[in-house]
């Protein structure tokens, strides 16, 4: 059985026992969440697509540590004008176990 949610603007395909690492979201370390924005789960064969969500599904993860990604470099430079910019960035996530998912 796996479930196609949505966190954070992006997709992910799931099953249980998954880890997952999903933009940050507010939640406690050790502490389990349900996340209810279901777009399509599969159950043995008998697939449920949302429009654009599955009623009534839902997906129950632990929250088991927050982290920082990798540093992204943003370098900007203007040609023949001595303008340059260098920049970095650490996106803030938060890992996720799937425990169940729930149709």
């Amino acid at each position: 059985m796996y479930a196609v949610l949505e966190s954070g603007g992006k997709q992910y395909r799931v099953s249980a026992g998954d880890t997952l690492e999903v933009e940050r979201i507010a939640a406690d370390a050790g502490q389990s969440i349900r996340l209810d924005r279901i777009l399509l789960v599969n159950n043995d064969g008998k697939v449920s697509v949302g429009a654009p969500l599955v009623q009534g599904a839902a997906v129950t993860a632990d929250v088991v540590e927050h982290i920082r990604g990798d540093k992204k470099i943003i370098w900007k430079m203007r040609r023949r004008k001595g303008y340059h910019k260098k920049q970095g960035h650490r996106q803030e996530l938060t890992v996720l176990k799937i425990k169940e998912i729930t149709a």
